[in-house]
Parts: C-alpha cells; structure tokens; sequence
C-alpha cells in the first residue's frame, strides 16, 4: 500500500495536523498543509490568493471560511449585489471539507429522505424543499460548466444491500415519481450487474438522473478564481480568534490584523470550533469520514466491477460512497474514528479496504495510493440551516449539510449571500430559525461509540 504525500505543501507552511478535532481545537491551526488528498494532489497549482491579513483592516462583509460554501457566498454577494466581501481562511484556500469530499454532487440536503420531510413538515413544504433544491443544483450545474472540474454527470446509483432496504428504496422511487414528479427509477439486481456495477451483495438499486460527480479541488479552485475576478478577496492563514460586537458592527481578530465589518458570514463546515462564535457553540456533531483512492484499474477490472463511472452510494446507515474517476481509480469513503485524537489508526483505513474488497472481490489487494480523512458538519436535526439567527445582529451562517453539500453548497452560499445583502429569507424550513443546540455535544461521542456498534449490527444483519 502506498499513501502518496501532498505534492501541493509550501516549505514555509505549517505541517499538516491529522489530528485536529473541532471539538478540542480552538483553532485549525495556521497556514497548515492540505490533507494528503488526492483531489489536491491532480488539481494542479492552487491559484493566486490574496495573502494572509497583515494589519488592521475595515469591509462591509467578512465570510469566515473558503470553502465552496464560502466562496459561493463571495461570488454570489459580487455578481449578484455588488458587494465585494473579503473571505478569511485559517489555512490554505478550502483546506477543509471542500478538499476532502468524495466529489457527489446530488439532489439533496441534509440527510432527511422526501418521505422523511413530509413527515417532519408536511407535504407542501416538502414540496416546495424539493423545488428549492432542483433549483440549487441547476445553479450547481451552471457552475460546473463554468469551472469545468472533471465532471461525471450520469445521476447516482443508490444501491441496496439487503432485501428490505430495496424494498425502502422501492417505496422512495414511487414517492418522488407520484409527488414529487422527479423521475427515478428502480434497477433489478441481473441489470445492474449487466449495465452498471458487479457488485457483490447487491439485490438492486435507485437510480436518480440528476448527479454530477465533480473533482472536489478543481471546483473549489474555480470558486477562487471566479470570486476573485468578481471583486472578492481572499485571505488564507488568517485563522479567525474572536468576532466580537463593535458597535451596529463586528471586529474579528486574526493573528496578524483585525478586520471591522458591518456584516459576518460564517461557512466553516465541519471545522467550526466550538470557540468561533457563542451562537454556534454545540450546534454541529462534526462526524469523521474516510476516503481512499487507488491505483488506476485495467480494463479487465473494469469490466468485473465498475462499468459505470456514474456515482454510488449504499443503503447502509453507515454508508459507504464510491465511483470509477475519470483516470480509472476507485475513490470510496465512509465513517471513521469517534475522535481527532484515533484518526491515524489504521483500522479505520482497513474498514474502507475490507468494504472494497467485499464489494468487489476482483479488487482484493489492490494497491492504495491515497488516503485522508476529514470532518462532516452534521446537525443535531439532520438539516441544514442557511439563517441570520437573530434579528437585530448582522450575523449569518450556512452549517448543517451532513454530507450532502457538494451541489447544495452552491446554493446555500447564494442564498446565505441573499440575506447579508438584506433580502427577505426564502419561506422555508432550513432557512428559518437557528440551528438546534444540544447541551452534551462534546459528550454525545460516548454515544456514537455505541451507535455505531449498533448500526454495525444492524446493517449487516440478514
């Protein structure tokens, strides 16, 4: 197995912290290297920045994170409003999450299923959430266009490990045919061994005809370039210490200079300390997940396992997400250590080898050449929130995808742009409201420890 080192690293960065936990770290540290990932890797040179913050400073809106959420944001609040924001990044541009994602870009938002919103808000709001959402991923889809990073398009296969979750998968079709009037269509298991994938255990899929798989970096680069063309500056190892009111403004302390602003943003994902800010303090569960990617297939190999190169994600609670990369390699993902503190332990990057393997046996043994994990921004309601969470205090946040913010983040920066430039929120559930807190965030691993067991248990129960 061969883990191949960032080929992006500055000799004058910080090292790269394997380790950092938004729960225990104040800060992501300051001008640390990329996460050994090989999106980073095959991106190419990142492009021009604008340096980190070096003296005191004064803009209308300060976003806090350059990540696609972030930047989207930037881009929205210049194109869209004519203002020229300035974004702060605690080390390089999307360094975070957007660097580090397995690249799907799908219908979704948070990790709630359509049945799942009409339950929860009945069934013209969830209506109106889909629509909201079939209109985020065609902005997502001009974007692609735009930045042009490898896509994929083709949908995404939703694969069904067991019987009863086929079965589950059957009764999502139908509802998104008959309600929602998006049309997927359910694939029986000798069809997609013949069209699509040979995947052992699979008894059928979903099939969705809206997906684009993306090079995650090369998106994110594109975010750059765009924003900053746009007016936007962009300011990498400028970890933000403390925003602070300042008056009908805010003053936000980096190492090296503060910037007074009459607006914040805030867009750091996953990597949202518990210090950033008091309204977000225990408002995200950050989840770990693991990714690898292997050495290019040969044909044979192709045509025993993955004909598609169409994106896949399994029925597990613990889902495993997976697809062919335009240079023929293998990128899968899934959950990972509980803490910062185990992430380096190598069993965690066996689960992903076994369930590789275990998929598709042809593949036993095939050589690793990336591997990296980061953190998922999971709220404690399993939906996003893109809100200003009080009335009279200009500050604003999009956190919350739980995984799904490829395409979505997109839209969420557009729409977090929306309400810094003073528009009127959309009339919808995950833009009103604050993210619900939880008392014992910092406590709930000791349950995630056992849930995970239990989730383990049941996914794999016949």
């Amino acid at each position: 197995m061969t883990l191949i080192a960032d080929p992006q690293s500055r000799p004058t960065g910080a090292p790269y912290d394997p380790t950092y936990d938004p729960l225990t770290h104040a800060t992501p540290g300051t001008d640390r290297n990329y996460a050994p990932t090989y999106w980073v890797a095959t991106a190419g040179p990142p492009p021009e920045d604008d340096g980190p913050v070096t003296g005191d400073m004064d803009t209308d809106v300060v976003i806090v994170g350059s990540g696609f959420t972030g930047l989207s944001c930037a881009l929205s609040l210049a194109r869209d409003h004519g203002i020229k924001a300035m974004v702060l990044e605690a080390n390089r541009v999307a360094w975070g999450c957007s660097t580090r994602n397995g690249g799907q870009g799908q219908t979704a938002s948070g990790r709630l299923s359509r049945s799942q919103w009409i339950a929860r808000y009945g069934r013209e709001t969830a209506l109106k959430l889909h629509a909201e959402i079939m209109e985020g991923f065609d902005y997502f889809t001009d974007l692609v266009r735009e930045f042009d990073p490898d896509p994929q398009p083709g949908g995404h296969i939703y694969v069904a490990h067991r019987p009863r979750t086929y079965e589950k998968l059957a009764a999502e079709s139908a509802l998104a045919n008959e309600v929602f009037g998006y049309r997927t269509r359910m694939i029986g298991a000798d069809a997609l061994k013949r069209d699509w994938l040979d995947e052992a255990g699979a008894v059928g899929a979903l099939h969705e005809p809206l997906g684009i798989g993306i090079h995650p970096a090369k998106f994110a680069f594109g975010y750059l370039r765009a924003a900053r063309a746009a007016g936007a500056k962009v300011y990498p190892s400028s970890p933000v210490l403390e925003i602070e009111r300042d008056g009908a403004a805010f003053r936000v302390r980096t190492p090296h200079g503060t910037v007074r602003a009459r607006a914040v943003a805030i867009a750091t994902g996953g990597y949202t300390s518990q210090d950033l800010h008091p309204r977000l303090r225990s408002r995200i569960m950050p989840i770990l997940s693991n990714s690898l990617v292997t050495r290019p297939l040969t044909p044979e190999e192709i045509a025993a396992s993955f004909r598609t190169t169409t994106f896949v994600t399994d029925t597990r609670t613990l889902r495993f997400y997976y697809r062919r990369l335009p240079d023929d390699r293998v990128q899968i993902g899934s959950r990972s250590a509980i803490t910062g503190a185990d992430a380096t332990h190598p069993r965690h990057l066996q689960l992903l080898i076994d369930g590789l393997h275990a998929k598709f046996p042809v593949l036993e043994g095939i050589r690793v050449d990336y591997s990296w994990w980061g953190w998922v921004d999971v709220s404690h309601d399993m939906m996003p929130r893109v809100v200003q969470p009080e009335p009279d205090e200009p500050l604003f946040y999009s956190l919350g995808y739980g995984g799904n913010g490829v395409s979505f983040s997109a839209q969420a920066g557009r729409r977090l742009a929306g309400l810094v430039a003073g528009r009127k929120p959309v009339g919808l559930p995950i833009y009103e409201g604050a993210l619900p807190g939880h008392p014992f965030a910092p406590f709930r691993r000791i349950g995630q420890r056992m849930l995970y067991r239990w989730y383990h248990h049941r996914d794999e129960a016949a």
